[in-house]
């Protein structure tokens, strides 16, 4: 994040905590008028630094309730196809180039385990994949 300044880390800090947190609030707790909080978030928004405003949901309450992270070693260069490839996937639901023994971590998410063994098996044909590994997500502590 660069050209970010203090402020604007500890803005970006807040949102991430609560994105529906009243612009008046965010101006007191940063000690600073609210136009400034939104000429800072009109100026985020415009550079592409927040992309957009969501909800996070506790794991219980979404539809595809089984939830995994699958790590993936790529042949050669081929992470541009197999990225390509995994965005196309609905049950990927996140995607991070990674370095050391996996070039990519897949987040998969489905309704059934039947459903969830039918996404690992389209996903390990991807051409340009040469390993994986899964491991399913049990509980979470932190969100």
């Amino acid at each position: 994040m660069t050209g970010l300044d203090d402020i604007d880390r500890e803005l970006l800090s807040m949102l991430r905590d609560d994105a529906r947190m009243p612009v008046a609030t965010l101006a007191k707790k940063l000690r600073v008028a609210r136009g400034t909080v939104q000429n800072r978030l009109a100026r985020l928004e415009r550079e592409g630094v927040i992309v957009g405003y969501t909800v996070r949901m506790k794991p219980q309450h979404e539809a595809h309730r089984i939830r995994a992270l699958m790590m993936v070693a790529v042949e050669g260069n081929r992470g541009a196809d197999v990225l390509r490839s995994l965005r196309g996937n609905p049950n990927v639901s996140a995607l991070h180039t990674t370095n050391g023994r996996w070039d990519i971590v897949a987040e998969l998410r489905a309704d059934t385990l039947e459903d969830f063994d039918s996404v690992l098996g389209a996903i390990r044909l991807i051409d340009g994949i040469a390993a994986t590994e899964t491991s399913l997500l049990l509980s979470t502590h932190k969100l």
